[in-house]
């Protein structure tokens, strides 16, 4: 196969390579006709239809078995759907028939505290590089996972010295599609909604996709976003397999809006301060040799703007803490065949797939090139971090198991699914002046890990001062600042845990901790005459609340705390399993629910209270299985649907019933003691109109149960189901806006009494891209049973409520006073002052039902950890204390 073979693909595929360009771009190459094409395996040429992620498997299949001694591919899990997930190493022979020694080498430079220098010098001088290209996170940015099979196939049939140094210098690892569940909804859908031309419109069907879009995964989540919660199995399972392999390079290719060219490295400010100085030079390299390839071809880009290297939980930034060199390549989507721009010229699927293959091969040039620079960078970066955490001040970080059990353990195995070295106490210790609990656990900060473990616990990362500077300037004159995404992700501090940090270690037995988000719990006295009583208060208590009423178990929930004869405490909140409401086998069923749930239950032979509510009393309520629904559709946030429902299925262990949003105006609700309504993008006062919000208030007055989110608690709020406002910007000088077409003369005399003018008029409180805020909890009252005294919340957006009177309802939690409510990221000024003693948590009663408002997402991107409980109150709680006729 001749190099006029690889035109002809382009040409085919309505690619547009000519012969000269081809040459121009090092693509002077013999092409082996043993390599499998596209066509050959699921019959039509590459780039001439959009791919199903079927077909892309088959194909990885069909090279690997063509060519075995250069390929091998490695299952690291399956989605939702059941969809496999994959991805290939691609070498020369030498290399692939290596490719165990190739990961000890990388496992020891990743390791120095195992390793001499003179062994690291000898690996560095004798491994290949690596780099991970990472296709198709979201499933709708359709052209990247066409490029890697593309990229496969010419590093496979290529016979130039330029790709074979390429092969012999690196290890390219391609993971071809990292969403096959949201790819598989794009393309049945497109190609569903196709006609018998493709349209370039940007207002027809093939651009305009229904909701959910196929940009996230079955369970709606952005997978681009869950690098920090590694809740996903696409994501979970890929950290996995760059912990095992420790690429030098990781590269994740999407697409970005139509009307744009194409976006590499270096990114834009602001920079995270735990990205080394020569991580940075190295991504300067690696852009200025892309760059060198795009002028070859004509191809416009840009660098240095809109996508920063601040937020550690991308893809494309979570590598960077373990010394890898990660970053973004985004191109113009056509969102389909073919796309019209603004200038009229016509953005073909094509042009998306070509780009992406140039972009590849220049960057596995650039890894082939710089072989030894990456590896030795890659060992300093660890080296470093070793060196840092030594002559760090607060070396030592514990964790108090008894502040939260299901929580500090869901940590710790987090922790270590990030490639962090945690370990655990096997008895009670004393450190950093203060006691703790036996089981508590210590991270030494002097760990290759160093900087994953600073920026996932630190509770501050701060952006540049300049930069800051230039964000207030610019809200100053009425621009939009730059920040692209929330500004704190501190895991203790999403987890409602304290950390306490020294320099000395703890003078106790350690052990290091597994992967395991859940510990088994116990059941003691199994023989106990009475009941069997679990504290209230964390997760594990959650799942069993869950699991026993799934097993068809009466529960019952005290609503405050009460002690036994013997002086044991239980808080409000603790459920009880009476042996005379339940079936002979109680205890064996409890065991078994104790295991899984992690949950430790008592078993007492007597049910006599000494402080406190008896288990008779009205003070106690019975837990009734509820049912569950979820609006769904639009105008519904998916995302926040998504991860609302994930965290109720998933993490609570509890079935949810999702109903789109235009039957709740109609349907009979009856059946369901709760509704949760996530946040909207849209007026739900227009998708519900006077029928519907009708239906949700009677639903609501004959005893059910409403929740909302975010958005849709201003829709409470307009639909007179709560007593609250949403309020405008709170200005400290009025200042009177003229709305006459002829007014009188107004002298201006400085910059700043214009800027007065300007910003008098009623406008809505600035947009936070999102901080970590302190709340404080109203603590009487069972919907905040079990939930300490101040919690954390991230608050994104400008939505800021008055509070409940008295006569109304409760707030039952509110955001801290000005000078203390931004616990982490940055907050604008006015924004604290507004923010203050404002509520997060309302409650209202409305007939024999009751209206539940977060004025915030406690869901978001289900790293919230620390609202679980609460959201649990409300969801149980709620259905609990609702009256309606049974």
């Amino acid at each position: 196969m001749k190099k006029t073979l690889l035109a002809a693909l382009f040409a085919i595929a309505g690619l547009g390579v000519a012969q000269a360009e081809s040459d121009s771009l090092g693509l002077d190459t013999d092409y082996r006709a043993t390599t499998p094409s596209l066509e050959s395996v699921v019959g039509y040429p590459i780039g001439s239809r959009i791919s199903s992620p079927a077909a892309m498997y088959d194909y990885f299949q069909a090279l690997q078995q063509a060519h075995p001694e250069q390929v091998k591919l490695f299952n690291y899990g399956s989605t939702w759907e059941g969809r496999p997930l994959y991805y290939v190493a691609i070498s020369s022979r030498d290399n692939i028939a290596g490719i165990n020694d190739f990961r000890s080498g990388m496992q020891a430079l990743a390791n120095p505290q195992n390793t001499s220098d003179r062994e690291a010098k000898r690996l560095i001088e004798e491994l290949p590089a690596s780099i991970w290209l990472s296709y198709g996170v979201h499933g709708n940015e359709i052209s990247s996972p066409e490029a890697a099979m593309l990229t496969a196939w010419h590093l496979l049939a290529a016979t130039d010295q330029a790709t074979q140094t390429m092969l012999d210098n690196t290890v390219v690892f391609i993971d071809p599609i990292q969403n096959p569940d949201g790819r598989s909804r794009f393309v049945s859908r497109y190609y569903m909604n196709s006609g018998l031309e493709h349209s370039a419109d940007r207002i027809s069907v093939e651009h305009n996709e229904p909701w959910p879009n196929g940009r996230s995964n079955h369970y709606l989540f952005d997978l681009n976003r869950d690098w920090i919660a590694l809740t996903q199995p696409e994501v979970a399972g890929q950290v996995d397999a760059l912990l095992d392999t420790y690429p030098l390079i990781f590269v994740d290719l999407h697409e970005m809006g139509g009307d744009q060219t194409y976006y590499f490295t270096p990114e834009a400010r602001p920079y995270n301060p735990l990205i080394a100085k020569s991580q940075r030079e190295a991504l300067w390299t690696i852009g200025e040799n892309n760059g060198r390839w795009f002028d070859e071809h004509g191809f416009d880009y840009f660098t240095r703007e809109i996508f920063d290297a601040f937020y550690p939980g991308y893809g494309a930034s979570w590598p960077l803490y373990h010394g890898t060199l990660a970053m973004t390549y985004e191109m113009a989507s056509a969102r389909g065949h073919k796309f019209r721009t603004k200038d009229g010229e016509i953005l073909t699927y094509g042009d998306g797939v070509q780009r992406h293959f140039v972009a590849s091969l220049s960057t596995i040039e650039t890894a082939s090139n710089e072989r030894q620079r990456l590896l030795q960078d890659f060992w300093n970066y660890r080296n470093q971090g070793i060196k840092d955490g030594k002559e760090s001040d607060q070396r030592y970080v514990f964790i108090d198991r008894a502040q939260d059990a299901a929580g500090s353990q869901r940590l710790a195995g987090l922790l270590t699914r990030h490639g962090v070295q945690v370990q655990q106490s096997a008895e009670s210790f004393k450190a950093c002046g203060r006691d703790f609990s036996a089981g508590s656990y210590v991270i030494d900060t002097a760990q290759p890990a160093h900087y994953m473990v600073k920026t996932l616990l630190d509770e501050q990362v701060d952006m540049a001062a300049d930069f800051l500077e230039e964000q207030e300037r610019l809200r100053s004159n009425n621009l939009p600042d730059q920040i692209y995404d929330v500004t704190a992700w501190s895991l203790p501090l999403m987890f409602n845990l304290e950390q306490q940090r020294c320099s000395r270690a703890p003078r106790t037995e350690l052990a290091e901790v597994s992967k395991a988000l859940i510990a088994p719990g116990s059941l003691t006295n199994p023989d106990a005459k009475v009941a069997f009583v679990a504290a209230w208060g964390d997760m594990n208590t959650g799942r069993l609340l869950t699991a026993a009423l799934r097993e068809g178990l009466t529960v019952k929930q005290n609503d405050l705390a009460f002690t036994f004869k013997d002086g044991t405490e239980y808080p409000a909140g603790s459920l009880i399993f009476t042996r005379a409401d339940n079936p002979d086998d109680l205890s064996a069923t409890l065991a078994k629910l104790a295991l899984t749930s992690g949950a430790h239950i008592h078993g007492v032979d007597s049910s006599w209270i000494v402080d406190g509510p008896n288990f008779g009393s009205n003070n106690v309520q019975r837990v009734h299985a509820p049912r569950i629904a979820l609006a769904w559709d639009e105008p519904f946030s998916s995302l926040n649907a998504g991860h609302t429902r994930y965290i109720i299925e998933r993490q609570f262990g509890y079935p949810v019933t999702a109903i789109r949003a235009d039957q709740l105006s109609r349907a009979d609700l009856s059946r369901y003691q709760v509704l949760i309504l996530p946040t909207s993008y849209g007026s739900l006062s227009a998708t519900f109109g006077e029928q519907g919000q009708n239906n949700l208030t009677q639903w609501v007055e004959r005893g059910g149960v409403l929740i909302t989110f975010a958005n849709a608690t201003r829709w409470a709020v307009e639909a007179d189901l709560l007593a609250s406002a949403l309020e405008k910007e709170a200005k400290s000088k009025e200042v009177e806006v003229h709305s006459e077409k002829r007014v009188d003369g107004l002298l201006l005399n400085s910059p700043e009494h214009l800027h007065s003018y300007v910003n008098g008029a009623e406008t809505d409180p600035y947009w936070t891209s999102g901080v970590l805020t302190k709340l404080n909890v109203d603590q009487e009252h069972w919907l905040t049973a079990g939930v300490p005294a101040t919690v954390n919340s991230l608050t994104v957006g400008n939505q800021i409520y008055r509070p409940l009177t008295i006569n109304n309802g409760r707030n039952l939690m509110t955001y801290a006073a000005a000078d203390e409510v931004a616990i982490s990221g940055y907050l604008w000024a006015e924004n604290k002052q507004q923010l203050a003693h404002k509520p997060y948590l309302m409650w209202q009663p409305q007939g024999r039902g009751m209206v539940i408002s977060f004025t915030q997402e406690p869901t978001y991107r289900a790293y919230m950890d620390g609202l679980n409980v609460t959201l649990m109150n409300a969801i149980f709680g709620g259905a609990s204390h609702a009256r309606p006729l049974r």
